[in-house]
């Protein structure tokens, strides 16, 4: 184990949450829209700090440690592309205007790094009580990857949503956005905005997809410390890597099939490891080029319609707007 006392665990901890009061209590205080440029540098940012941190491993617990955290994040990154996929079309469905957007998403991440840390606590243990998950973990990750190769996005219905008809049915909603507010008060009683309700439905979408990204991590390592902290890592820059992407998002539409495929093959490595153990650094190879794969090719040869498509298109309108 890397971190064999509390200290490494404060200490990431501590800086993480040193960097997110940074993040909006300073540098995004006030409400903007996120242009391009600034995400692209913002994500190079997060990517650097994941490196230096990265090269503090190296550095202190040796090459394997550093090389396992590196597979970790790099995986947990590629994974939460699929993520944005669903947040532009959530965006887009209840008309959330772009300066509100990273304020949404600020607290998703927030609610993403409790509950990730409370499901990669009970893995750790599940793990340590039955050694039979392994072998099911990598089972669930390839019926996951098999699921996302067949099942597409553009019939999402975000009108039918479990999460948004629950809320609406039990939480009074006001009519309109009431600027960054959550919440507000209406003669006298408390009432949620639609902006709350958006909150909700991402941090849903959010746990959906760590039920498949966290299992996916212990794939490449049992360590509890590299598996919290390549995940966190990963989650802390998905904002930036967002706005950086929703415009084009669309037109890499092969990252779907090489998503499916790096589940399918960490899943298989899982299920095989009781006779083959696949090294760590063939690991971060096979994905990087399933990734850069699937990259190339939806440049290559765009799709047809990906010009008149910038987004996934509502199916609907939604109720509340401003």
């Amino acid at each position: 184990m890397v971190a064999t006392s509390i200290w490494p665990w404060a200490g990431f901890v501590g800086v993480v949450l040193i960097l997110l009061a940074l993040d909006l209590g300073v540098i995004h205080r006030r409400p903007r829209e996120i242009r391009p440029a600034e995400a692209a540098l913002a994500t190079a940012g997060w990517v650097l700090l994941a490196l230096m941190f990265a090269a503090g491993l190296l550095a202190f617990k040796g090459r394997a440690a550093s090389l396992t955290f590196v597979t970790g994040y790099v995986l947990e990154e590629s994974l939460s592309i699929d993520n944005i996929f669903l947040m532009v079309l959530i965006f887009t469905f209840f008309s959330v205007p772009k300066p509100l957007q990273y304020r949404v998403l600020f607290y998703g991440v927030v609610g993403a790094l409790v509950m990730r840390a409370v499901f990669i606590g009970a893995g750790v243990v599940l793990i340590h009580r039955f050694a039979w998950i392994i072998p099911l973990f990598g089972a669930f990750l390839v019926y996951a990857g098999i699921r996302m190769l067949f099942k597409g996005r553009e019939g999402v219905d975000v009108e039918r949503n479990p999460v948004v008809v629950f809320v609406r049915r039990f939480v009074p909603l006001t009519e309109r956005l009431e600027g960054d507010r959550f919440v507000v008060t209406r003669g006298g009683r408390w009432m949620g905005t639609p902006l709350l309700l958006v909150l909700v439905v991402v941090e849903v979408t959010d746990l959906v997809f760590a039920a498949d990204s966290i299992p996916a991590v212990f794939g490449i390592t049992r360590d509890p410390f590299l598996v919290f902290t390549s995940n966190i890592a990963a989650v802390l820059g998905l904002r930036s890597l967002y706005f950086l992407l929703a415009a084009v998002i669309d037109r890499f539409y092969l990252l779907r099939y090489g998503l499916a495929a790096i589940l399918a093959f960490v899943g298989a490595t899982m299920l095989g490891e009781s006779r083959v153990q696949v090294p760590t650094a063939v690991t971060l190879a096979v994905i990087v080029a399933i990734l850069s794969a699937s990259v190339a090719g939806s440049l290559l040869r765009p799709r047809v319609d990906a010009a008149s498509r910038p987004g996934p298109p509502p199916t609907s309108g939604p109720p509340h707007r401003q």
